[in-house]
């Protein structure tokens, strides 16, 4: 059942509780997020919210105290570095613009990801902010859809910070970088280095951010009238183990590269580590490069030559975008440059054949 705007038909706390079987002072609970609720319990009454269309009225909450403006911050994994990063840049712009950020980390679960907007929407957040690549399908384009309309009708902003954009008409706010510009510009600096043979450690095959990666590094090559080799471009996930185990099982294969660009830093992090056991050096015996200059970079032996992406001014400018936005203005979709930072993991091929670099296991053999 669908309610029509307006006082007269809108649903009360009462009628939530009603239709899910509890008392008034339950649903509070429930969207409050305050007092422990048993998972079957909240189900029912997040089940009841979204039949009902309910609006929590904010000023019953101004009344009761609780209306400190807020904005949500909703991403899979709270623990990656990047994203700490970003969530540290809304943090700072929404306590500096008088807001309360609440954190949600969804672990890569849509239907948590679904019932925490569902409750920021009930709380009348100002704004919720999504972020971080996913899979582009017909079905993230309707759920997404669906948040943006709901949110937007409780007089709050979805924002997709580095996520695929909807349908044109879509009230959303789209703020992404240049994922494929900034492989692309790492990927032609390790190939003027005289390197040919790359060896591409990606990401998910259907994960918007690595697809973006991946496309870059197939664009470098196109550009100097290369072809890479389908058996350098490995896939993984976005971590320091899939670093580990993919450049063991490079090397376990035999594959002839000179040159390793890793879809993250994390990625480069264990491939460094697997080099270092195999006993080859870099860029000595093999460069490397990552993406996303995250802090630790720097300190890595030797420091990672990488792609800057301005996740700290991301997350604040998805902040001032969304607060500062008119309802009924033209949906924004903002687009972030990235650059190279050129540091000491990359060089020349250590040995020429024919125009080519002698590749990682010749290499290891020869320190054998």
């Amino acid at each position: 059942m669908t309610r029509k705007s307006g006082d007269a038909s809108r649903s009360t706390i009462r009628d939530v509780a009603a239709r899910a079987g509890v008392s008034a002072s339950t649903v509070s609970r429930v969207l409050g997020g305050v007092y422990p609720v048993s998972a079957a319990t909240r189900g029912r009454v997040m089940r009841a919210v979204r039949e009902l269309d309910y609006v929590a009225d904010a000023r019953a909450k101004a009344i009761a105290g609780v209306g400190t403006p807020t904005l949500a911050f909703v991403l899979e994994d709270i623990t990656g570095p990047s994203f700490a990063h970003m969530a540290h840049g809304v943090e700072r712009e929404a306590t500096r613009l008088g807001h309360l950020c609440l954190v949600c980390s969804t672990e890569g679960d849509v239907r948590h990801e679904q019932e925490f907007v569902e409750m920021m929407r009930a709380q009348r957040a100002a704004a919720v902010i999504l972020v971080g690549g996913t899979a582009d399908t017909p079905e993230y384009r309707e759920r997404t859809h669906r948040m943006a309309d709901s949110l937007a009708s409780a007089g709050s902003r979805l924002v997709l910070c580095g996520r695929p954009p909807l349908d044109p008409g879509a009230p959303v706010t789209v703020i992404e970088y240049d994922n494929e510009g900034g492989a692309y510009t790492l990927v032609a600096h390790v190939l003027a280095q005289g390197h040919r043979r790359v060896l591409f450690l990606g990401g998910r095959t259907d994960h918007t951010t690595a697809l973006g990666r991946e496309r870059g590094y197939l664009a470098a090559h196109r550009a100097r009238g290369l072809t890479p080799d389908p058996a350098l471009l490995l896939h993984g996930d976005f971590t320091r183990d899939a670093g580990h185990r993919l450049m063991q099982q490079a090397l376990k294969d035999d594959l002839d590269f000179t040159a390793v660009v890793a879809a993250t830093d994390m990625v480069a992090a264990g491939a460094l580590t697997a080099l270092h056991e195999a006993g080859l050096t870099v860029p000595g015996d093999i460069s490397l490069a990552g993406y996303d200059d995250i802090p630790f970079a720097r300190d890595l032996h030797p420091a990672l030559t990488t792609v800057h992406v301005p996740y700290e001014e991301l997350g604040r400018l998805a902040v001032r975008t969304a607060l500062e936005h008119t309802p009924g203005a033209p949906d924004e979709h903002l687009l972030l440059g990235t650059h190279v930072v050129v540091r000491d993991s990359v060089g020349p091929p250590p040995a020429r054949q024919g125009g080519q670099g002698t590749g990682a296991n010749e290499q290891a053999r020869l320190l054998s």
